[in-house]
């Protein structure tokens, strides 16, 4: 199983930006689909975006599209989530997943998982 771990999370004041970045290890990177998910307090983890194993195909729930950007770096396996203009409604902890091959919108498709990186936005 691949391990990750996420970086960049913060305190920010709404329409500020933000990077997060998560750091892969003891996998082969480049055949894995990767995923940025989000969970609220009393709410369900959500996925956030999706991009494909090469970096070709990406996806973004509506609610951050064109507000959110996510990249992977092959060479250095990592995934960052380019996070601008942020609202108080993307207040959530922010995970990094993985796995193998396609993409998927579902958590219970992912088997590995980063710890969580804790994004606040206050209004």
């Amino acid at each position: 199983q691949v391990q990750l771990v996420e970086s960049g999370g913060g305190v920010v004041q709404a329409g500020s930006s933000l990077r997060l970045t998560c750091a892969a290890t003891g996998g082969t990177f480049s055949s894995y689909a990767m995923a940025w998910f989000r969970q609220a307090p009393g709410k369900e983890r959500q996925y956030v975006a999706l991009i494909s194993m090469a970096g070709s195909g990406a996806f973004y729930t509506d609610s951050v599209k064109g507000r959110f950007t996510i990249s992977r770096d092959n060479t250095r396996n990592t995934v960052d989530l380019q996070m601008n203009n942020l609202n108080p409604e993307d207040t959530a902890i922010y995970y990094c997943a993985a796995k193998p091959y396609a993409v998927s919108r579902e958590v219970k498709a992912y088997d590995s998982w980063g710890q969580g990186t804790q994004v606040t936005v206050y209004a």
